[in-house]
């Protein structure tokens, strides 16, 4: 009967470690139901319970995240390869977004060149009314 016990204890203590440790080594934004704190105090205090619970219910899911439509199915180039990063889902809504861009940057070209000879002006002006 003593070695029933011995055993039991044994099974329930490689749970728990098990499982602290899969608790410390989740993300805190993956871990389900309960902050990761709050889960590893409740596997420290009730190991038998909390390392069931863990495992059924807070434990994060292990399938991948699907993409959002648009996300890259299939990167061209692995560096770009993360998770969130998007892309056009059709060729009209990526000359939309180029279109766009370049529309900016020559709204902020001309700013640019407006600042610069207001500066220069300014430079000029200013040295020319103080000589009197």
């Amino acid at each position: 009967m003593l070695r029933f016990y011995e055993g039991w204890f044994l099974v329930v203590l490689v749970l728990d470690i098990f499982c602290v440790i899969d608790i410390i080594q989740s993300r805190e934004g993956e871990v389900r139901n309960l902050p990761k704190i709050a889960w590893l105090l409740l596997v420290l205090f009730f190991p038998l319970v909390g390392s069931i619970a863990w495992l059924a219910v807070g434990r994060p899911s292990r399938q991948p995240a699907g993409r959002s439509p648009y996300e890259r199915s299939a990167p061209a180039y692995p560096e770009y390869d993360r998770p969130g990063r998007a892309a056009g889902v059709s060729a009209e809504s990526d000359d939309e977004f180029l279109r766009k861009v370049r529309e900016r940057a020559e709204e902020q070209r001309r700013r640019a060149a407006e600042q610069k000879k207001a500066a220069q002006e300014e430079s000029e002006g200013g040295g020319d009314g103080s000589e009197r």
